[in-house]
């Protein structure tokens, strides 16, 4: 087997990728790195005036990014979205789906309607996205890579509360992750999930600012909150040659707080 040197196994020069949820927060980091490696971005969100935005300042720095105004839990706009992404760049050889909500609620108050939001974008999303994604894939004949990102509460529940169905949601997504990563990897469709633990995005700093955000830093083993770039990284890691051998794997990324 042929030994690739180090620049040559984090090199996307040639992959097209589809982001979810690209605009802004953690799926905004992923983007850029996937960019700097070389892929061409679409990037997949409801919020078209930061899609654009981002999408402009990284091609700017010599990126090939399009964006697209999508819906993360359509099922109609994840057939779409690979579709425009095939005619845009001509492939497809990653999908990353970052896209989530998260709105705080505690058991007793959450509404059918918020729960079922959060399931259509965090897990029905997920799913038909990746369909999406994996047939177009496969009729390429290239194989490809799925990245899930989940969470700490897929693993357990947030000590906090007011999270059962995001953390439920989440805890899908791994399931999810795990039933494809089977059932596309005779085809070369490799799929892993991500699992942030709390993460300094424009979604989460109000409730990570101030005391609460210098409590937890102060408990965290390594001593801080985590940064989108952090995830990022181990997305990109995840879709390079260098994880090659790796399918229905969940990457903790949590600065330890799971040891707490």
């Amino acid at each position: 087997m042929e030994s690739k040197n180090i620049a040559r196994l984090f090199d996307l020069t040639n992959k097209v990728a589809i982001v979810t949820g690209g605009a802004m927060g953690i799926g905004e980091a992923i983007v850029e790195r996937l960019a700097q490696a070389g892929a061409s971005v679409m990037i997949a969100d409801v919020n078209s005036d930061a899609a654009k935005q981002t999408a402009g300042r990284i091609n700017a720095s010599g990126g090939k990014l399009h964006f697209i105004k999508a819906d993360a839990g359509s099922v109609a706009d994840a057939e779409r979205v690979v579709q425009s992404t095939v005619e845009a760049f001509g492939r497809l050889d990653v999908l990353v789906n970052s896209a989530g909500i998260y709105p705080f609620s505690k058991a007793l108050e959450i509404s059918e309607e918020m729960w079922d939001k959060v399931y259509k974008v965090n897990t029905k999303g997920v799913f038909f996205y990746s369909k999406a994604a994996a047939q177009k894939m496969i009729d390429c004949g290239n194989g490809g890579r799925i990245v899930n990102i989940a969470s700490t509460g897929a693993l357990g529940p947030t000590p906090t509360g007011g999270l059962a169905h995001y953390d439920s949601s989440k805890s899908a997504v791994v399931m999810i992750t795990k039933v494809l990563a089977l059932e596309l990897g005779p085809h070369g469709i490799l799929v892993n999930a991500v699992a942030p633990g709390s993460t300094l995005t424009p979604g989460t700093g109000e409730r990570l600012k101030g005391e609460r955000g210098k409590f937890l830093s102060s408990k965290l083993p390594l001593g801080r909150l985590g940064e989108p770039d952090d995830i990022a990284k181990v997305v990109l890691f995840l879709v390079s040659a260098a994880a090659d051998y790796m399918t229905g794997t969940v990457v903790v990324v949590d600065g330890g707080y799971l040891l707490m």
